[in-house]
């Protein structure tokens, strides 16, 4: 509705849209952060003719960050942890054009009226982006354990506001255990949820970062859905740009993998993410008695308790070894007794910053919260080099999407918004 006296599109908040079969019945509506981001929105002033993107489950801004390389405008992004959204805030709200930081619980914001506030000027939502939680998921989750987790059902949340904004495509990231048998039911609801919505949604690729010129053996599920009314023709997944010495033999296009030696490297002065976990002296003597670039915690004579019966864990405690692409930065990188996360010559664990390379991020980019809190946002975060490959690879869609845009008046998109 426009304000007769303003001329400005105003926007009426109403109750959150909870995905049908949600078992979260008890969410209220937070009236104050869903006006507040709708009001914040409004006043915006966006770049005309730019790529318009949307970046839900943002973390520290892994996927923002990828955007703005690929040249995209974001517009939105949700994030709900505190220190995530600081480093976010920092590093990505302080540059125009500035996204919007919505800072809280996803699940009780109104995709429909975020929808009309973000692009009351009348240009089209091009991508929406997004990472849901994936402990639900986890690898590391026993037998059933996961199954019913309310976390999976952010999948479903997602797609409301991939339903509102409805985009030219969305790509949403997750660990390979969403793939597992146990969780068909959610992830066919998902796929239906695409269909019925419009899109031709691709089939779950897993993607190893490592394949497309990142320094970090990492394992992710990618899911893109393009709208089926642009006829997108594109292949899906791109092709890899690096491989093995085996795959290179089989395709000499192929560039050989990259190490992660190069993260080693001095960090920049007075860098606050130059800091590494501190360890007990009978620790610093266990890393003193592991080889270098690559040893293991069985070669320094130390064995665990909780490994006298079993020799699984190979990893924990262990040295990375520079000469190849890094272990895949977890949650918990920064902590040698969660895997192979021991510097490879000093005795101490890695670096945030050094963890924050691995996964790609420019050394000003700098992670808030002290050192736990900045190791889980690197973890969690998608590789950023990986994103904006990705992005980049699908940016005919949302070009097609675009051209469709300009044959429908901004008067007409809201009316059927």
């Amino acid at each position: 509705m426009t304000d007769p006296k303003t001329g400005q599109l105003k926007v009426t908040c109403v109750h959150p849209v909870i995905s049908s079969g949600s078992d979260e019945t008890s969410i209220q509506s937070d009236v104050s952060l869903n006006d507040a981001t709708c009001e914040a929105l409004l006043e915006r002033r966006w770049p005309q003719n730019a790529l318009n993107c949307v970046d839900l489950f943002a973390g520290a801004g892994g996927f923002s960050l990828a955007a703005r390389r690929a040249e995209l405008t974001v517009r939105l992004a949700v994030e709900l942890k505190k220190h995530a959204a600081s480093t976010y805030r920092d590093n990505l709200c302080k540059v125009e054009p500035k996204p919007y930081l919505a800072e809280g619980d996803i699940r009780v914001l109104d995709p429909v009226t975020l929808s009309r506030a973000a692009f009351a000027d009348g240009q089209p939502c091009d991508l929406i982006l997004g990472g849901p939680p994936c402990q639900g998921f986890s690898s590391h989750r026993l037998n059933d354990s996961g199954v019913g987790d309310a976390r999976n059902d952010l999948i479903h949340i997602y797609f409301d506001f991939v339903r509102a904004f409805s985009p030219a495509a969305f790509l949403m990231e997750n660990v390979p255990g969403m793939l597992w048998p146990r969780h068909k039911p959610a992830l066919d609801r998902f796929y239906r949820e695409g269909r019925e919505a419009g899109y031709d949604v691709k089939a779950a690729v897993v993607l190893d970062a490592r394949d497309y010129g990142v320094p970090q053996r990492r394992k992710r599920v990618f899911i893109l859905g393009c709208r089926r009314d642009l006829n997108p023709v594109l292949t899906w997944p791109p092709a890899p740009t690096h491989g093995s010495e085996g795959k290179r033999r089989e395709n000499p296009a192929l560039s050989s993998w990259v190490n992660c030696k190069d993260v080693f490297g001095a960090a920049p002065k007075n860098d606050p993410n130059d800091t590494h976990m501190s360890h007990t002296e009978e620790l610093v003597r266990t890393f003193e008695r592991t080889p270098p670039n690559g040893g293991s915690r069985h070669q320094s004579g130390r064995t665990l308790k909780c490994h006298e019966k079993h020799d699984g864990h190979k990893d924990v405690y262990g040295r990375i070894n520079p000469d190849e692409p890094a272990p895949t930065m977890t949650t918990a990188c920064i902590n040698p007794s969660k895997g192979r996360f021991v510097h490879p010559t000093l005795h101490h664990g890695i670096t945030v910053r050094q963890a924050a390379r691995i996964q790609t991020f420019p050394d000003d980019f700098i992670f808030s919260g002290g050192l736990m809190a900045a190791g889980e946002q690197v973890g969690n975060a998608v590789p950023v080099a990986l994103a904006q490959l990705l992005i980049e690879h699908i940016k005919p869609i949302l070009s097609a999407g675009r051209a469709q845009a300009a044959d429908i008046s901004p008067p007409a998109r809201r009316a059927n918004g």
